[in-house]
């Protein structure tokens, strides 16, 4: 595969010179800080401009992911500093960041979020988790220090940086078992899930999906749909129609339940479950099925989610194109590009490139040759 070119990032240029650093000196301060609890980082993931040393190695479907059991009470060890105390406020501090850092990735993408959390990490997350602290601060600190990583690792997927993605994953299920979090361990599983199934790996994915549902006993009916979901567009890709849709139903059964109580905090909405039954009903052939749900995913998905809207109506209009509906396809596609501009995202910049080469050949067509020169400008700056 081709390396792709992408801006540079400036403005950490002048970040290093104002801190005094030169180029090896700030790399070796990132590695040592990250090796010293446990993180394993390296210097090009605080620089997106260096996306060829991020991506090195390749995904691995053969991951030995550790079981909850596994992970319960690593960190146990962990060398901590005697001159350095943290508190809940620190906690608090670390939850509001990585809320903060995840509602900028949905308007803006990963390309634009993660080097802020990655730097956050290796400057604030990493110290703490060194710190002295009583342990239910400690325990408390190593849960939001999971969440942050999975987030993280969920933006390095964004940014096709997969492999990066992977690792952080995997760091983040061993702290969510030194936190004793299951509910971020089984969160961060279906993230991998999720990765899997894009990359087109339907057994890793599926098991993968299936290890965070057993490992959730006691979540509650909106994580029990979060998890079946992503376990019934699994089994699809794998061919497996008879347990997509059961675990479709059971999907959809457990959010009517949470969808009864009080609204609650929570990724996974109507919203979520509508791609699922659109990806399983694709999965299995439905074409027409799935563009109704997707449909319907998109009417009720909330305003703030951009970098999920570029993607899924471009995804919508691919599906309305492969089913003749080429007009539909087209005014679908314009919808995408209203905010595709605004989303430094490596998933939404493959969707581009789909509909270029999806539009291509129906240049005769005056609606796509329209929609064609719409998009050059486009395709002129991702190459720039």
């Amino acid at each position: 595969m081709a390396r792709r070119e992408r801006t540079p990032n400036r403005k950490l240029g002048p970040l290093i010179a104002e801190a005094r650093w030169n180029s090896g000196e700030f790399a070796r301060a990132v590695n040592r800080a990250g090796t010293e609890v446990g993180f394993k980082l390296k210097y090009m993931d605080m620089d997106p401009s260096r996306r060829g040393v991020l991506g090195a190695g390749l995904y691995s479907v053969a991951l030995t992911i550790p079981g909850w059991p596994d992970v319960v009470g690593r960190f146990g060890k962990l060398r901590t500093n005697p001159h350095t105390r943290i508190g809940m406020a620190e906690v608090e501090a670390v939850m509001a960041m990585t809320e903060r850092i995840s509602e900028m990735d949905d308007q803006f993408g990963g390309r634009t979020a993660r080097p802020m959390a990655a730097a956050f990490m290796v400057n604030n997350i990493a110290p703490y988790v060194q710190a002295t602290a009583s342990e239910g601060v400690r325990r408390a600190m190593l849960s939001a220090a999971a969440d942050h990583l999975y987030l993280t690792g969920y933006m390095a997927v964004d940014e096709r940086l997969d492999m990066l993605g992977q690792n952080y994953y995997t760091k983040a299920l061993e702290l969510a078992g030194a936190a004793g979090d299951y509910l971020t361990y089984c969160t961060t599983l279906r993230g991998m899930s999720v990765q899997a199934v894009e990359l087109g790996h339907g057994q890793p994915a599926l098991r993968y999906a299936d290890a965070a549902s057993v490992a959730s006993p006691e979540a509650g009916p909106r994580m029990r749909a979060f998890l079946a979901g992503q376990q019934a567009h699994a089994l699809a890709r794998t061919g497996d129609r008879r347990g997509a849709l059961t675990m479709l139903h059971a999907a959809e059964a457990a959010m009517e339940k949470a969808e009864s109580k009080a609204k609650a905090h929570g990724s996974y909405d109507p919203a979520s479950l509508a791609y699922h039954v659109a990806q399983v009903n694709y999965e299995l052939g439905d074409r027409e099925g799935a563009i109704r749900a997707l449909e319907q995913s998109e009417k009720v998905r909330p305003h703030i989610y951009r970098r999920a809207r570029v993607r899924h109506r471009s995804m919508l209009a691919e599906w309305k194109l492969e089913a003749g509906l080429l007009e539909e396809a087209v005014q679908t596609w314009h919808l995408a590009l209203d905010d595709y501009p605004h989303v430094q995202s490596g998933r939404a910049d493959d969707r581009f490139r789909a509909m270029l080469a999806a539009i291509r050949p129906h240049a005769r067509n005056s609606r796509a040759r329209d929609l064609f020169e719409r998009a050059q400008p486009m395709a002129a700056a991702q190459l720039g």
